[in-house]
């Protein structure tokens, strides 16, 4: 490379230049501001597009004008020298090459991300939320083969087992006596085979269980189950036991909504709708696995929360004495009011509609709400239990969209669901400027 040693022919622009630009660059400027330049000072310098252009010499010759810093350099282009050391170079354009190919990934990838709406179910453990995410599985992806329903044919057998043993022991703890004494030999039975770790059930136990199932003391205990632990889907196996128990039995997708495992980590489920990809998480809702929701928060377009409508006068299972409904609303309160989800959409889904009707007929909601002043009916229930839990959203830009669900019924799961995720592509859409 050349260094000029003739004076340069075009008119230098006056600018000032600082002391430190000098011992960069080797140029200087004399009393007018205009630069001069050191030979022995010269460095040499890549040009670059974006602090340069291209302007006319008085011989119809080209240079390149660099901006450096707050100075002015002159390239000649027939010398490939420059007074300043910037200059062109194959290592220039392969980075410029290099950088396009970079940036045209960068707009695929997020042309693709654009393209995927990330949900989030969340609520407290049990609210339903793994229940939403098999029926979205049913309604929008493949469902569930043969061979997923002989999968969880053990989960559904030791469900129902499990719930008459929840209903035995609190039987004990509440001093409720059987209606027949002689049930006492069909209740050993079903501890026996609990205790040997053989799950399995036989015409025998099945036959001690339907007679269990029959006692008036096990109804009453039943009956009472808000004040102990039992899943919500114990009745719903004890009233199918003689189907569970055939030797051909196997699960149906209602028998699989059902069953009850409970969730650790993350479970995620991808479908398509209308040109887009869904994304939808699930976590675990007990406090324990909460610490693991940190993972799933960036990026989310939308989060449906889950709290059960029919868990007003129950405790929750790692804490006996925290109502699980007051838990649920203190859940939705750091969730809707986090700074993490300023700009997020929520949707609500008041979960278990079917239990809660039937339950409130006995069980006051003043229970969970002793400032209740309203009927005792479903709806104006309900209604109360909306208004509680939009009471928590402290930001007057955010509107919560709340549904009554019963995650059991495919059904009403898919007509809630369609209007949801229409709401969600329209959000979507409308926040991309498509719309």
């Amino acid at each position: 490379m050349r260094i000029f040693r003739d004076p340069w022919q075009f008119l230098p622009v006056p600018v000032p230049i600082p002391e430190w630009h000098n011992l960069m660059c080797g140029v200087g400027t004399d009393a007018s501001g205009i630069p001069n330049y050191d030979e022995k000072k010269q460095r040499h310098f890549r040009p670059s597009p974006k602090i340069g252009k291209n302007v006319a010499g008085g011989d119809g010759s080209s240079a390149f004008v660099c901006r450096c810093f707050s100075t002015t350099a002159y390239v000649n282009p027939f010398l490939n020298a420059t007074t300043m050391g910037h200059c062109a170079s194959k290592d220039h354009k392969d980075q410029k090459r290099h950088n396009r190919r970079i940036e045209e990934q960068l707009r695929k990838e997020q042309s693709m991300n654009l393209r995927i709406i990330k949900l989030l179910l969340l609520g407290a453990g049990e609210s339903g939320k793994s229940t939403i995410l098999k029926q979205m599985r049913i309604l929008h992806k493949d469902g569930f083969s043969k061979q997923d329903l002989l999968l969880i044919k053990p989960v559904v057998l030791s469900n129902c087992i499990h719930s008459m043993l929840a209903i035995l022991r609190a039987m004990f703890h509440l001093q409720i006596d059987f209606g027949d004494p002689e049930r006492l030999k069909d209740s050993q039975r079903v501890f026996a085979t609990v205790h040997a770790n053989k799950e399995e059930l036989t015409e025998e136990l099945s036959e001690a269980m339907q007679r269990l199932w029959q006692d008036d003391g096990v109804l009453e205990c039943y009956r009472r189950s808000n004040e102990y632990q039992i899943d919500d889907s114990a009745k719903y196996f004890l009233d199918n036991l003689p189907r569970l128990s055939a030797p051909e039995y196997l699960p149906t997708e209602q028998d699989l909504l059902r069953t009850r495992i409970k969730t650790t980590g993350i479970t995620e489920v991808l479908f398509e709708l209308k040109g887009l990809t869904f994304r939808v998480i699930d976590v675990g809702g007990q406090r324990s696995e909460r610490k693991k929701w940190i993972h799933c928060f960036d990026n989310v377009n939308a989060i449906i929360f889950i709290s059960s409508l029919s868990e007003y006068d129950q405790t929750l299972r790692e804490d006996n004495c925290t109502n699980r409904m007051q838990e649920s609303l203190k859940l939705f309160d750091s969730i809707c009011n986090s700074p993490w989800f300023a700009d997020i959409h929520f949707i609500l889904f008041l979960n278990k509609k079917d239990i809660f009707a039937d339950k409130i007929q006995r069980s006051p909601l003043t229970v969970c709400f002793p400032e209740y002043k309203g009927q005792q009916n479903q709806t104006e229930c309900i209604n109360y239990i909306q208004w509680k839990f939009e009471q928590m959203n402290r930001s007057r830009q955010r509107e919560i969209y709340c549904h009554h669900t019963c995650a059991t019924d495919t059904n009403n799961v898919q007509f809630v669901l369609d209007a949801c995720l229409d709401m969600i592509i329209a959000k979507n859409l409308k926040s991309m400027g498509l719309c």
